[in-house]
């Protein structure tokens, strides 16, 4: 089983519709109730109590969890100075500490496995240091520190631990940002060019990949920075 936070909407979604259609079994976290071809289990994964009951839940049901895609996250392109404190609160709970609630949670239940992988999301404003997303930046700054630790405490379980980066991407996360400032963003890029949903689905199915194994504790930029 893998589970897919996130899932109701962009990538998230798009990485469970990818991943139960090559045949693997997809639990699915979402803040609200979602008709979706795989299950979805209610979770705000900001809140950690309801990570927490996420997570003895899928306990319960017995099958074995092989992977962790935390794929759901929020933003808000903003200068710092005029972001109210409510939603810089909001994008570090949701993006940073969800991030790490969830693992805290769902990676014990990979363990008993004794192989497996997590896959972490930040994005290409990190590495590109782009102005109007400092808050932003920030929380995904932390995830991408969290999880080159976290590889090196999962390591001896045999579970790999990586993150990927997108740069935009056509999805509700980017809804109402200008056409211009995406494409200066674009242009920044090594591949200067807009990347899609399938191409951060590829990666994903990369990392799940028992060839990877060797793969861990990396940020991989889809698009390039």
């Amino acid at each position: 089983m893998i589970v897919v936070t996130g899932a109701s909407r962009g990538l998230g979604r798009a990485i469970a519709e990818r991943l139960l259609a090559s045949g693997r079994p997809v639990v699915g976290l979402a803040r609200q109730p979602v008709d979706a071809p795989f299950e979805v289990l209610p979770c705000d994964v900001a809140d950690a109590d309801a990570v927490k009951a996420a997570a003895q839940a899928l306990k319960r049901h017995g099958e074995p969890v092989e992977a962790l895609i935390n794929a759901a996250g929020i933003a808000s392109m903003n200068l710092a100075l005029t972001t109210p404190a409510a939603v810089a609160q909001r994008i570090v709970q949701t993006n940073l500490l969800g991030t790490i609630f969830c693992c805290q949670q769902f990676a014990p239940l990979i363990v008993r496995r004794k192989a497996g992988a997590i896959v972490n999301f930040s994005t290409i404003a990190v590495a590109l240091g782009l102005k109007g997303e400092s808050v932003y930046a920030a929380s995904k700054a932390g995830v991408e520190a969290f999880s080159r630790v976290f590889a090196r405490e999962m390591a001896d379980f045999g579970v790999n631990v990586n993150c990927i980066a997108p740069g935009p991407i056509e999805t509700d996360l980017i809804k109402g940002v200008p056409a211009a400032s995406i494409a200066r963003i674009v242009a920044q890029q090594v591949i200067p060019k807009p990347q899609t949903p399938a191409a951060v689905c590829d990666l994903v199915e990369l990392l799940l990949d028992p060839r990877s194994a060797s793969l861990s504790g990396q940020v991989l930029h889809v698009g390039g920075a």
